[in-house]
């Protein structure tokens, strides 16, 4: 497997990783007990998990009211499509 491959694999990966850590805090959210802070969810997202975030945020109806996890989201999904785009050219 080459390293562009790799490192495509990271960010899917990545991206379903976030996509859960978004499941566990809408199912933590539902069960009243200590949630994941909003800071972290946004950090995730940022930085290239835009895609898994936004597709946790349709799916799990999770934190879609707040402006700014839509606008992160799509600044994570900017920043992905920016390093795939680097890696691939």
């Amino acid at each position: 497997m080459k390293l562009d491959e790799r490192i495509t694999l990271v960010l899917l990966i990545w991206n379903v990783i976030v996509f859960l850590i978004y499941g566990i805090d809408k199912s933590k959210a539902r069960r009243r007990v200590w949630r994941i802070p909003e800071k972290i969810l946004l950090i995730l997202a940022f930085t290239c998990g835009g895609f898994g975030a936004c597709l946790a945020g349709i799916i799990f109806h999770h934190k879609t009211r707040k402006w700014y996890f839509k606008t992160v989201w799509f600044l994570g999904m900017v920043s992905t499509l920016v390093a795939l785009y680097f890696i691939w050219r």
